[in-house]
């Protein structure tokens, strides 16, 4: 016995005679059917649109509309369009009546006399084919879904946010009760929940209920499992868990050394064949959403790692001079970036430089770190600005052609305020005192382009008297003018405060998370005692 004959369907029967109407109901009752009757085409529709059934059975000549208008109205409204409709008669009963009711939407067309098996057949075989387009509208809504619930979960940028999109498709999907259960890198569980199509709670987690998991389906090993879990062994791994009956679940494991990913539902009324690959490609997805996030935290924490490396460990105490500084990271670029400073004690100087290679990869950090090296080894002996500079250029353009960089350096003796400038196409140190703030003129072409000879600007650094060195990062915006941002820096400096640590915390925090890496350098040359 198929599916349509072993569950009964609910029938509309159409008709005005009350002998007919019997008859034709008493035959869908036999058949197993849940009958409903009308006597008329406006009350016909009216329980169309109210009782959503899934058949009906239409006379054709009605009292106040004909069959065919009735037809017409339910194919037409896009809520009872997918209703089997049969049309049968008595009267209009020529090749003409029955092309004019199917090509007005009837799905079959019977005169009469009928037969009961001609009949109970014409029902089961239109019942079937409309169960199988229920069927397949069914699965092309939960696979449009279950691309949509992939996608957020591809979008989500943590793990507790993948989570709560992962749980909540599910259960939207599925109209089901929906868990789950992931080991991020940090180590902790992390478990959430979501009724069906409700919204997602994050809960405690039973530390070994994913071993567990592991242990009764995948043994250890990788792969994807779907399995169903009888409640009362679900309560010993769960106590908490608030479902009332067995639970049908995915586990999955990518890769041996890594955890598994477990995502279940509730299993009451138990998932059919559909239902279980939707299941299984939900794990799925979740455990690859999983692994790339997990593999996006990891490198980032290496590239962190990596960056901070080739920053100076430790900047040098000088008695006369207050120096705050700082890194602070592109808040979605995972690959190392070519941003540096620097600040070096020379006999009773100070060289202070700031400098941004371009890109964000292996190679600007690389440079970035030759860059530093070289502009240590050419201050050994003696130092000039221009000299320097000229060597980061020549080390640029021989070992990294096409590479470019921005560099800005400043030495200063603290004692006298003597300083010098030259800055490599790099943002011009903003000089602040006396309650003012205004940005050194332009420097020269920035490193790696062409030979240059390079500017060196004699300054005077008052005691109390501040300076600001920073990279582009900071300031640049998609949808904002350089000078904009520039002058917005240049107007919180009016007033830095004593402290300047505090003031750099607000400055960084004025622009928020950036693009873009960021340097910044900020010191003062405190007043002789």
């Amino acid at each position: 016995m198929d599916e349509t004959q072993s569950a009964g369907a609910t029938v509309l029967v159409v008709d005005d005679t009350p002998t007919k109407l019997y008859i034709l109901s008493s035959w869908l009752r036999r058949s197993g059917h849940q009958v409903v009757q009308a006597t008329g085409g406006v009350e016909a529709l009216t329980k169309v649109r109210e009782l959503r059934p899934d058949l009906v059975v239409l006379d054709v000549r009605l009292p106040d509309i004909t069959g065919y208008e009735v037809c017409e109205q339910i194919k037409a409204d896009e809520s009872t369009s997918s209703i089997p409709v049969i049309q049968i008669s008595g009267a209009a009963i020529t090749p003409a009546d029955r092309a004019q009711g199917l090509e007005r939407g009837a799905d079959a067309y019977l005169a009469e006399p009928v037969e009961p098996d001609e009949f109970a057949a014409t029902v089961e075989a239109t019942l079937r084919y409309y169960r199988a387009r229920q069927r397949a509208e069914r699965m092309a809504r939960r696979l449009i879904s279950l691309t949509e619930v992939t996608l957020a979960m591809n979008a989500a940028e943590t793990f507790d946010d993948l989570l709560a999109t992962a749980v909540e498709g599910t259960s939207r999907i599925l109209g089901r009760h929906a868990g789950t259960l992931v080991l991020p890198p940090d180590g902790r569980i992390r478990r959430f929940s979501a009724p069906a199509g409700g919204s997602a709670v994050a809960k405690a987690a039973p530390p070994e209920a994913l071993n567990k998991l592991s242990a009764m389906s995948l043994d250890g090993g990788t792969g994807t499992r779907v399995f169903t879990t009888p409640i009362y062994e679900w309560l010993k791994l769960v106590p908490d868990a608030e479902i009332s009956g067995d639970v049908s679940s995915v586990l999955c494991r990518t890769k041996a050394d890594r955890p598994p990913v477990y995502l279940g539902v509730d299993a009451v009324p138990p998932l059919d064949e559909d239902e279980f690959n939707i299941l299984r490609q939900l794990g799925q997805a979740l455990a690859l959403t999983v692994d790339a996030l997990r593999a996006y935290i990891e490198e980032h924490a290496i590239a962190l790692t990596l960056q901070r490396s080739l920053l100076p460990a430790r900047i040098p105490e000088i008695p006369e001079l207050t120096i705050s500084w700082r890194y602070q990271p592109a808040v979605d670029n995972v690959e190392v970036g070519g941003d540096f400073y620097e600040v070096i004690k020379l006999d009773h100087r100070v060289l202070i430089a700031i400098g941004d290679v371009q890109g964000h990869s292996l190679l600007a950090a690389t440079v970035m770190a030759e860059l530093r090296h070289a502009l240590r080894a050419s201050v050994l002996s003696a130092t000039d600005l221009g000299a320097s500079m000229a060597l980061l250029n020549n080390v640029l353009r021989r070992y990294h052609p096409g590479m470019t960089a921005t560099v800005c350096l400043i030495l200063l003796d603290p004692a006298t305020g003597e300083m010098e400038v030259a800055n490599a196409g790099h943002i011009p140190p903003l000089l602040i005192g006396d309650g003012q703030a205004a940005y050194h003129r332009m420097g020269n072409l920035l490193l790696g382009v062409a030979e240059e000879t390079y500017r060196v600007d004699p300054l005077t650094l008052p005691e109390g008297g501040s300076v600001l060195m920073f990279t582009d990062g900071l300031v640049e915006d998609r949808d904002k003018l350089l000078d904009e941002s520039l002058e917005i820096v240049r107007r919180l400096a009016d007033d830095t405060g004593c402290d300047l640590e505090a003031f750099c915390d607000r400055l960084i925090a004025r622009f928020g998370a950036r693009e873009d890496d960021v340097a910044l350098v900020m010191f003062r040359r405190e007043p002789s005692r």
